[in-house]
């Protein structure tokens, strides 16, 4: 596939994202789906627009059709898409009704595990475990493959929604895995991947002027479910079990909103606290109170995110002792990350926000 050519899906997600984003926008302002500031996210601003999931799906749909005219049998990938399809709409609709009404963790969660299910049904699925130094590898069984692919799948798209509380935050974390994961696929000589990561990318995009502080539209739950579904699936797609690590290259490229999303488990847990509650001791959180400026503080998580992308990109040349050490390493760096957000000694109440999103 030629590079150049990747421009142009690209730049048709990029432009149908820009052209929708206004209309959506009048649209949730016109329906009243529009923000209610809570406990959870540092936005003072209501009557803030959502729905902007539905201009990247939107944005995304369009690249996609035009990448996969360019350089995929579609009747040979039939499977995949359809799974895609089914599932991100089903994801869509969820977020689009929480933007709407509000809706309870374990619903939400319900529905996710079904669009889980239909993704696993039609082939995106861990199939098996790699040792790094042995380079063994362990087939799953087929209860255990639809087990792991549900936690991935579901977890991914959890951790795209916890992330998504400063102006930006989610669409450009989501652009920046996105293109990671999109080169992962172009080394693993994966099509269906590719066309996915660049449709993605663009859509993301053509949104984030739009989203960047100031906001003058919010992702919502309709969004940041959407973009965290896609990349879960984009995850699978890129490798289709041809990976050294099929665990290990993702969840570097993911690190950052995993290590958010375990974090806030682990201090609920503590807490005594519900694990889905709310709060605000997320690392966007933490970074908002150190830097002192929204901006800021979504500069230095898109940083963080890209520094754990380009490991990842790195560590899928590694192979034996060297992608262990590499690893070890690679911990050692994380502890002293989450040691200099004071994520160990400042897990009790609420940190101090002066500046709102």
């Amino acid at each position: 596939m030629e590079g150049l050519k990747l421009l142009i899906p690209l730049g048709v997600a990029v432009g149908v994202t820009c052209l929708a984003t206004p209309l959506v926008s009048r649209l949730a302002s016109a329906l009243r789906v529009v923000d209610r500031p809570n406990e959870r996210g540092v936005s003072g601003r209501a009557d803030m627009p959502l729905l902007g999931g539905l201009a990247v799906a939107l944005g995304f749909v369009a690249g996609l059709l035009v990448a996969l005219a360019f350089w995929v049998d579609v009747a040979a990938t039939a499977d995949p898409l359809k799974g895609l399809a089914l599932g991100g709409l089903l994801v869509l609709a969820l977020g689009a009704v929480d933007d709407r009404s509000g809706l309870g963790a374990w619903p939400k969660f319900l529905v996710q595990i079904a669009a889980a299910a239909i993704a696993i049904r039609y082939g995106f699925r861990l199939g098996h475990l790699t040792d790094p130094i042995s380079v063994t590898t362990w087939q799953l069984p087929e209860w255990l493959v639809w087990i792991a692919s549900t936690l991935w799948i579901v977890g991914i798209t959890n951790a795209l929604n916890l992330v998504d509380g400063l102006d930006g935050l989610a669409t450009g974390v989501g652009a920046i895995i996105g293109g990671t994961l999109t080169v992962i696929a172009w080394q693993a000589g994966e099509p269906v991947g590719i066309c996915v990561g660049i449709a993605l990318v663009g859509a993301l995009l053509g949104f984030l002027p739009f989203n960047f502080a100031p906001a003058r539209i919010f992702l919502g739950d309709t969004g940041s479910l959407f973009i965290g579904y896609v990349l879960a699936l984009l995850t699978l797609a890129g490798y289709q079990q041809k990976s050294l690590l099929t665990f290990v290259v993702p969840l570097l490229a993911l690190a950052v909103p995993i290590l958010d999303t375990g974090l806030s488990i682990v201090r609920r847990i503590r807490r005594g606290a519900p694990i889905f509650s709310a709060d605000r001791l997320h690392m966007h959180h933490r970074l908002l109170a150190s830097e002192g400026s929204p901006r800021s503080a979504v500069l230095q998580f898109y940083f963080l995110t890209a520094c754990f992308c380009l490991i990842a990109v790195s560590f899928t040349r590694l192979q034996g002792w060297a992608a262990a050490l590499f690893l070890v390493a690679v911990a050692l760096l994380t502890l002293r990350l989450l040691w200099n957000l004071d994520v160990f000694s400042r897990d009790k109440g609420e940190l101090p926000m002066e500046n709102e999103r």
